[in-house]
């Protein structure tokens, strides 16, 4: 393939590109169809693990693209998923689906684009991209202002995290010379910290980390199929990916792999304890989503590559899945509400079946997928501090999970019907499967780990570790079970998030936007006022001219033209044309002549 690499993302961002001005009913179509097509491709590099030749581009700097085991197995998650996701969108997007589809592509290639870049170059590029199209999906209802400034929050919020990246580039280039991601950890310092600052700052922000996170609540005004693709195998997991990939530059700087790993551990934590408290299921979603990604996160700091790679492919099967099924009853009931959706799963039984399954997984309980994935990581956590923050964590993610099982399959107080079409239902048998028996890569843990690339040294996930994340899920699933919902509630300040997003309107959004009104208003004022004066003051000394100078100067002329006329008139009067008088001026001028070199000389 090689070469031929650069069809993975190339052809979802030139296809969705295409899409984007086009209507009809061959959008979604063509769409799926590229979309089975940049499996197969994603499938076939992850068997051939091509590398590209690196290309020149500006300043002289080399990109290109490569696939290694780590590469291999999130290219064909991201793939796999945007497959599902789109074609679950061809059943449910009606208005504007060449924009919708064009998007959805672009995204999924920034996505890929950023799995295989073996240089900050290609991936600066990827990451610019993926920012862009989020904030276009999240505002894909343009005309309605609350998902515009929905998708500017969320856009303002990663974007200021994204210049950690550039920083990174800048300090790479510093240091060694090069972009290539395999060399960073050998810049010398300062530029080895300051690299590894930048590129946390940007992985913290893109994976909604403490202090990021609040920015997926407001990602929630997207359309379903977008929370599905950009909570999954997108977006959030970029960040993740990059730290684990990261994982030499973390560990040489020693600070940045622990700050890293207490990030990850703290947002599993406390957003776990922000979806417990949640009232609305896609925010419940989107907290677990930046919880569950806490994992991730930690997997790069401690390091557990191989751990940190399964859960990460694990986590996007389940939390497609689980926001899929979550689409289908807010389409069918025109609610979040988690208390009015109470017994939706009742209302059809196989979706029920299948978010049910999904968000045991979410929960971590055996036998099931993110209950191995989670234990892999944890098996790597050295400091006893940082395991037991992460075992409150399994025992959260348990807690609402368990609440939102429990929600859905509780006798219903309405009444109501739920109908989902083929091509809604088409994704979730898949990915059912994918979340339930993914676990069983623990049986071959080894051969998973040679594959991902992981260090000999990683531990695998331990029977005493598993059945002790198996009981602290299955204590706090039953406990919730036993009082019911809507006990969970109580959590004063974790409903609003932590108050993350009034803290960053306080601290940096309201002295920002100050400070961009007063340089408005200097702009305005002084400069613009600047640039008004000098076409009155143009005009004002116009006016002037013609009203004073004028009338001086045509005066001079007229002056001068006179006594040129007067002068010419005196000229003209010796000229009589007789000889006589010409030889009396003659002798005239010669005595004036010899007068004069008499003075002179004389």
């Amino acid at each position: 393939m090689n070469d031929l690499l650069w069809l993975l993302p190339g052809l979802p961002a030139a296809a969705g590109a295409a899409l984007l001005p086009m209507r009809g009913r061959a959008v979604p179509a063509v769409a799926v169809s590229v979309a089975v097509v940049t499996l197969l491709l994603a499938m076939y590099a992850a068997a051939t693990r091509p590398a590209t030749r690196p290309i020149s581009s500006v300043g002289g700097l080399r990109a290109a693209l490569a696939v290694d085991g780590l590469a291999a197995v999130m290219a064909v998650t991201t793939a796999a998923v945007a497959l599902a996701v789109l074609v679950y969108a061809a059943g449910q997007i009606r208005a504007s689906r060449g924009r919708f589809f064009g998007l959805m592509l672009v995204f999924t290639a920034a996505m890929l684009a950023t799995v295989t870049a073996t240089d900050l170059l290609v991936l600066l590029m990827a990451w610019e991209v993926m920012g862009a199209c989020s904030y276009a999906l999240i505002a894909f209802d343009w005309r309605d202002g609350g998902r515009v400034r929905a998708g500017g929050v969320a856009f303002l919020t990663t974007r200021a995290a994204d210049l950690g990246l550039y920083v990174a580039a800048g300090c790479a280039l510093a240091g060694t010379g090069s972009l290539t991601v395999a060399g960073l950890a050998a810049a010398p310092r300062p530029w080895l910290d300051l690299v590894a600052g930048g590129i946390v700052l940007a992985a913290l922000g893109k994976s909604a980390q403490l202090p990021f996170a609040f920015w997926l609540s407001r990602a929630m005004a997207g359309p379903t199929p977008v929370s599905a693709l950009l909570h999954s195998a997108t977006m959030v997991a970029a960040g993740a990916y990059l730290l684990l990939r990261v994982q030499p530059l973390l560990a040489a700087t020693a600070w940045a792999a622990l700050l890293v790993a207490w990030a990850g551990a703290l947002t599993a934590l406390l957003l776990g304890a922000v979806a417990l408290a949640q009232a609305d299921l896609k925010q419940l979603l989107a907290a677990s989503t930046s919880a569950q990604i806490g994992f991730a996160v930690l997997a790069a700091g401690l390091p557990a590559l191989a751990g940190g790679a399964a859960h990460l492919v694990a986590h996007a099967a389940v939390k497609s899945l689980l926001f899929l099924c979550a689409g289908v009853w807010l389409a069918a009931l025109g609610t979040q509400d988690l208390r009015e959706l109470r017994g939706a799963g009742r209302l059809h039984r196989p979706l029920g079946v299948a978010f049910a399954l999904g968000a045991a997984a979410l929960g971590g309980l055996p036998p099931l997928s993110l209950w191995v994935t989670k234990d892999a990581v944890l098996a790597a956590a050295g400091s006893p501090a940082l395991y037991i923050v992460c075992l409150g964590a399994v025992l959260v993610a348990a807690g609402y999970a368990a609440r939102i099982v429990l929600v859905v399959w509780l006798p219903p107080d309405h009444g109501g019907t739920v109908r989902a079409g083929v091509l809604e239902l088409l994704p979730l048998p898949p990915l059912t499967v994918v979340a339930v028996a993914f676990g069983l890569v623990g049986l071959w843990y080894g051969e998973w780990a040679r594959l991902v690339g992981a260090g000999p040294g990683e531990p695998p996930p331990t029977f005493p570790g598993l059945a002790l994340t198996g009981v602290l899920a299955a204590v706090a699933a039953a406990r919730v079970v036993r009082h019911g919902p809507d006990a969970a509630l109580g959590l004063p300040g974790f409903a609003g998030w932590l108050g993350l997003e009034r803290a960053a309107l306080t601290l940096a959004w309201r002295p920002m936007t100050a400070l961009a009104g007063a340089l408005a208003r200097f702009d305005d004022r002084v400069v613009g006022g600047a640039v008004r004066a000098v076409p009155r003051l143009g005009t004002a000394l116009a006016h002037w001219t013609r009203a004073r100078a004028e009338p001086a100067l045509d005066a001079a002329v007229h002056t001068l033209a006179t006594t040129a006329r007067r002068l010419g008139t005196l000229a003209r009067r010796p000229q009589t044309g007789q000889v006589h008088t010409y030889l009396a001026q003659a002798a005239v001028c010669l005595i004036i002549i010899a007068a004069l070199a008499l003075v002179v000389w004389g």
